[in-house]
């Protein structure tokens, strides 16, 4: 009987992820609810998938068009349109599956207990398939020409480019890459999906304020990483493993250079917020109802 209790209260908490910690007790009679559950996760992961296609499509139409244009500061041009895109989508996707459109917010969401991990991988897998989707469209879209010449607006360290005596090869070294990628995904994860994560903060300034101040961030940070190295070649942070994993499976070549930045970067800096919530005062982070937590899950296996 117990066993069966668990399982429908886990199926409860893993349909209303984003609830405000209300419990609701069950009993064994409504045990089948949780196969309707695990069933809505897919359901829900259609979301993320199809989400993550149009997210990848826009922003990499945008970085084309931000460029193709011949703009005197295109990295400003295509931060601005990015944070209003990103903001868009948040606000329609989130009903949905939560609004998540990249691993480094389903995996940072597991972490800190807002989803499962299983739900999480799924999430991840679709937005990999969506983000492949996305760039597979742009790429019907544009020119031989132009996919060429900006990579499906992919993510880049490098770029070879002719030379006087040969191919030139110009960009920034992968391990400033890295550091940049581990630092701009955790400032976006401080300064904003912090908002999105605490029930209270949440609640107090809604979901159109929290999602606009998401997308504000993200255009900030594009625009600083872009224009701090001064490097051509360099497509700037990623901040989403698989918007940068949709043009390298459909481009390939130079995209695959330095590839495992984009995600090793992430996760670094996914770890080290969830370390940041388990070091501050409770009070100063509000996540009643956060059942997944993952020392927690860690520790009942053990």
């Amino acid at each position: 009987m117990a066993t069966a209790n668990n399982v429908a209260q886990v199926a409860f908490d893993e349909e209303h992820g984003l609830a405000c910690g209300n419990r609701v007790s069950f009993t064994a009679r409504q045990v089948p609810l949780a196969k309707t559950i695990v069933a809505s996760v897919w359901r829900a992961s259609v979301g993320e998938l199809l989400g993550t296609a149009v997210l990848v499509f826009m922003i990499d139409t945008i970085v084309i068009s931000s460029y193709e244009t011949q703009n005197k500061t295109p990295n400003v041009l295509l931060s601005i349109m990015i944070g209003i895109t990103l903001t868009i989508l948040l606000l329609a996707v989130f009903p949905i599956s939560g609004g998540h459109m990249s691993p480094v917010i389903s995996f940072s969401s597991a972490l800190v207990g807002l989803i499962s991990l299983s739900r999480a991988l799924v999430y991840m897998l679709a937005q990999c398939i969506g983000a492949t989707l996305g760039a597979l469209a742009l790429q019907a879209v544009v020119s031989h020409n132009i996919a060429q010449t900006f990579s499906l607006g992919g993510c880049t360290l490098t770029i070879i480019t002719p030379g006087p005596d040969g191919p030139l090869t110009t960009g920034i070294e992968t391990s400033q890459a890295l550091w940049l990628e581990i630092i701009c995904t955790f400032i976006l994860l401080f300064a904003s999906i912090w908002l999105a994560y605490d029930h209270r903060q949440a609640k107090a300034l809604g979901v159109v304020v929290v999602f606009s101040i998401i997308g504000i961030i993200v255009g900030i940070l594009v625009f600083v990483s872009t224009s701090l190295t001064g490097k051509k070649g360099y497509a700037g942070a990623g901040m989403n493993p698989a918007r940068c994993l949709g043009p390298a499976m459909i481009r390939g070549g130079h995209l695959w250079d330095g590839h495992w930045v984009f995600w090793i970067g992430p996760a670094i800096s996914c770890i080290a917020f969830y370390i940041y919530t388990k070091i501050i005062p409770t009070d100063h982070f509000h996540v009643n109802g956060y059942k997944h937590d993952f020392f927690n899950v860690l520790r009942a296996l053990i």
